[in-house]
């Protein structure tokens, strides 16, 4: 397996680009992050390379995170910001090398039906994938479970694969959060075989607290045996909540990133 670091959620006692260095020293050879978008992209950029790590993934902008917003790409009121934010993640990926771009739908608005939102979806990611196509960047989508964020439009993997088919891109992935997925469906290995054709990047936590692997109820050696025994070759995302020091808590991954 190969496992990238979440910055936004591992190493929090540090400042964000000093976590950068905290990564490496730990094993990791690549991060991932939410919403780089409040640092200073140069700065960054000078760290992955100081400490030669690539960064795998950042999601694009998701609305005001802080007023609850979970992305904003099925709300039709809002498809001009979701195009504002497209561009301004493209900028931030191509400064930072980044190639996976991941979309939040959101929940969808209220006094608006499902079917409403889901055509906006549909449309703003068919917007979305040529554009990112053209400059060589992959765009995923990810299902988020309605316990954490209720009435989340895309909340289980039939649901993305149903998006993906309607939007219909050789440029539109899964990303497959196993924890997000362990609460709303489970059978994580059966799906993922089965839309294993789709799935451009996938995290791990483990629920129910979404802390480190080894600390809730998802096998996973059994699971990233079974992910090398089927043919994953994409990158592994600890975006976990460390129940102490992040590094205390890497007994888990150590066999992996010592690989």
């Amino acid at each position: 397996m190969r496992l990238a670091a979440n910055l936004s959620m591992l190493f929090t006692d540090a400042p964000f680009l000093e976590r950068v260095g905290r990564a490496a020293r730990a094993g990791f050879r690549a991060v991932e992050c939410q919403f780089p978008y409040e640092y200073d992209a140069t700065a960054l950029r000078e760290q992955l390379d100081l400490h030669h790590l690539e960064l795998v993934l950042h999601n694009l902008p998701a609305g005001d995170w802080a007023a609850g917003d979970r992305g904003m790409a099925c709300d039709p009121a809002r498809m001009d910001e979701f195009a504002i934010g497209l561009e301004r993640a493209i900028a931030w990926a191509q400064a930072l090398g980044c190639t996976r771009l991941n979309c939040l739908a959101g929940a969808v608005p209220a006094g608006m039906t499902r079917e409403v939102a889901r055509d906006t979806l549909v449309r703003n990611l068919d917007m979305a994938a040529w554009r990112l196509k053209g400059e060589g960047i992959r765009l995923l989508l990810e299902a988020i479970n309605t316990r954490d964020v209720p009435g989340f439009l895309v909340h289980t993997t039939r649901d993305a694969r149903e998006v993906l088919d309607a939007v219909g891109s050789d440029n539109l992935f899964i990303q497959y959060d196993a924890y997000h997925m362990q609460i709303m469906e489970g059978d994580l290995s059966r799906t993922i075989e089965a839309n294993l054709d789709c799935i451009a990047h996938i995290q791990i936590a483990d629920p129910p607290l979404r802390s480190e692997p080894g600390t809730g109820e998802i096998n996973v050696p059994y699971l990233f045996d079974f992910l090398d025994r089927v043919g994953y070759d994409g990158w592994v995302g600890c975006e976990y909540t460390p129940l102490g020091r992040t590094e205390d808590g890497l007994a888990w991954a150590r066999p992996y990133l010592q690989r």
